[in-house]
């Protein structure tokens, strides 16, 4: 009777050690597409809110109309309407003061946003350090099931008296097995932290660009205001 070498017969007629591994990896590898999918939705909403919010920023619409519309209806995956937020909340708390200097208001301003920034910052790199660890531990997991598998092979060898392939083959499959699975957690982790990683900096790069657009647009406010009181 020939035996059945498929795949998830190996799997399941593999070693106590090696079943373990395996299934270390495939719930890794579940987890991990659980947090690509997540991110990549994620990093979506951010996309298209930052967008719309720069449509309405750059309209000429004011900024206090802009705070107010802000205020009702929050966008949590908008890092810029987030720093705006605090940063004109800051700017009117402070320009109530009437004594206040520019330089004092301004650089209470830029705090405020570089508090918020590091929050949206913080929103965005979520869960990438667990697929970058995926992504780096994941084939030394495999390789270790593979190294027992080999080692069960061989100790299985030197208990027959004669060597045989058909002796081998399972330990050998089910070590390749292993490793297999270690790169298909390993790779997908790698490939989605990579890209997540640049789109990370693509948006704080667009969020400090916008930090210093805005502080210019208050600093011109506050002159303007100024010389319309002169």
């Amino acid at each position: 009777m020939t035996k059945d070498y498929s795949i998830a017969s190996i799997i399941l007629h593999a070693s106590a050690p090696v079943q373990i591994v395996m299934l270390i990896l495939v719930v890794v590898s579940f987890l991990s597409w659980s947090v690509i999918f997540q991110r990549w939705f994620v990093f979506r909403l951010t996309r298209n809110a930052s967008a719309a919010f720069d449509e309405r920023f750059w309209s000429g619409v004011d900024l206090t109309k802009l705070y107010g519309q802000c205020n009702q209806q929050p966008n949590v995956y908008c890092g810029q309407e987030n720093i705006f937020r605090a940063g004109f909340k800051e700017f009117a708390r402070l320009r109530q003061n009437k004594n206040a200097q520019t330089e004092a208001v301004l650089e209470g301003v830029q705090r405020s946003m570089r508090i918020a920034f590091y929050r949206e910052q913080q929103k965005l790199e979520k869960s990438l350090p667990f697929l970058a660890t995926v992504g780096s531990i994941s084939p030394y997991v495999g390789l270790l099931g593979t190294v027992w598998g080999i080692m069960s092979s061989f100790l299985s060898l030197a208990q027959q008296n004669q060597a045989s392939l058909q002796i081998v083959a399972p330990d050998i499959a089910e070590a390749l097995i292993a490793t297999a699975m270690g790169l298909f957690a390993a790779i997908p982790a790698v490939v989605a932290y990579n890209r997540f990683a640049a789109w990370v900096d693509s948006f704080t790069g667009t969020y400090t660009t916008f930090m210093e657009e805005f502080s210019g647009v208050l600093h011109r406010k506050i002159h303007t205001h100024e010389k319309e009181v002169d």
